[in-house]
C-alpha cells in the first residue's frame, strides 16, 4: 500500500493537473496548433517557467490527463484474483470497463470526453504520442506476462492483446464520435469484446495466460 502524500506532494499535484486542464480547455477551444505555451501559463495563473517545470513539452500537457491508463493493463494481470488467468483478468476488467462507461474502452459519450477525443483526432504530434505510449503499455504488459512465460513468448502475446485491445475500443471511439450513444452501443460493445477475447483465448491456449 503507497503511504499518503504529504501536503507539498499534494499541492504540487493539484498545481500540474490545474495547468493540464487550462491548457485542454484552450486546445479545445482554438486548437492544439494555435495556443501557445505562455497562453496556456496566463490562464493556468502561473509563469511559463512553471508550465515547463511541471510538463517537459507541450504534449505533455494533454496526456498528463491519460498517462495512468498506459499501466493499467499490466497492474490488472499483476492484481488478479487468486486463481485467475491473465487474459482472465484482462477481460473481466474490459467488461466491467464497458458498463461503467469508462474512457478507456471508447464507450463514453460524455461531452468532455468527446472534445478530447476531437482534440488528440485533429492532432498529428498528440496522436503519434499516443502510439509511443501505446508502445510502451505493450512492453509493461510483457513485462508482467513473463510471470508466466519466456520473454519472447511474453513479447509476441502482450502484441496480440494489445491489438485486440486497441480495435476494441477503435470501434467503440469512432461510433460515438459518430453520434451514437453509450447505451445504444452497449450491448453490441460487449459482444465485440467476448468476441475479441474468445479469439485471445483461443490463440493462446497453449500458454499459462489462459
Amino acid at each position: 500500500m503507497s503511504e499518503p502524500l504529504g501536503s507539498r506532494e499534494r499541492r504540487k499535484l493539484q498545481t500540474r493537473r490545474a495547468i493540464s486542464e487550462a491548457a485542454i480547455a484552450l486546445f479545445v477551444d482554438r486548437g492544439f496548433d494555435h495556443v501557445s505555451v505562455a497562453e496556456v501559463a496566463v490562464a493556468a495563473e502561473v509563469s511559463k517557467m512553471t508550465v515547463f517545470n511541471y510538463f517537459a513539452t507541450k504534449e505533455d500537457l494533454v496526456l498528463y490527463r491519460v498517462e495512468g491508463l498506459f499501466e493499467q493493463p499490466a497492474s490488472q494481470v499483476r492484481d488478479r484474483e487468486p486463481g485467475e488467468s491473465p487474459v482472465a483478468a484482462l477481460r473481466r476488467h474490459f467488461l466491467r470497463g464497458l458498463a461503467e462507461r469508462e474512457p478507456a474502452t471508447g464507450l463514453n459519450d460524455e461531452d468532455g470526453y468527446l472534445a478530447f477525443q476531437h482534440l488528440v483526432m485533429g492532432s498529428p504530434t498528440l496522436k503519434l504520442r499516443l502510439i509511443d505510449h501505446g508502445k510502451r503499455t505493450e512492453t509493461a504488459l510483457a513485462c508482467a506476462f513473463t510471470e508466466v512465460l519466456d520473454a519472447f513468448t511474453a513479447k509476441l502475446a502482450a502484441a496480440q492483446v494489445i491489438a485486440v485491445q486497441y480495435a476494441l475500443v477503435c470501434c467503440n471511439l469512432t461510433r460515438v464520435l459518430g453520434g451514437q450513444s453509450a447505451a445504444e452501443l452497449y450491448p453490441s460493445a460487449v459482444d465485440e469484446a467476448e468476441r475479441g477475447f474468445g479469439m485471445l483465448l483461443s490463440g493462446l491456449r497453449d500458454t499459462a495466460l489462459v
